[in-house]
This record gives structure tokens, sequence and C-alpha cells, in this order.
């Protein structure tokens, strides 16, 4: 059942990443970065959460159905 679930947030981590990449991309990323420095908020909170789903899908699934 953990690697299941890891699998599955291994690949909604890896969507994550590839569509927060395309976010910084976006019109209102080069808005926001023009007069901030930086790329929107939920461009950089995708990044973040994908990152994070896909280093805890991978500890899942390599983790597998041990006990204890």
């Amino acid at each position: 059942m953990n690697k299941a679930i890891g699998i599955a947030l291994l690949v909604g981590g890896i969507v994550l990443i590839v569509l927060g990449i395309t976010a910084m991309d976006s019109f209102s990323s080069d808005v926001s970065r023009f007069f901030t420095g930086s790329p929107t908020d939920k461009s950089v909170w995708m990044l973040i959460g994908g990152a994070v789903a896909a280093v805890t899908g991978l500890a899942l699934s390599f983790r597998g159905n041990r006990l204890g």
C-alpha cells in the first residue's frame, strides 16, 4: 500500500514541478519578475510542493511495505 501511495506522490510531484516550470515562463510571472524581481508565488509554491511530494514519493517507494 505504501508503495502505491509513494508512486502516486512521485508522479504528482513530477507533474507539479513541470507545471511550476511552465508557470514561471508565463506572462504574469514575467510581469511579476519585472516589478518585484521574483516570479509569482503560485509558481514558486508549485515547485516547492512538487519537490516535497516527489521526495516523499521516492522515500515511500523505496521503503516498501516493511513494518517497524
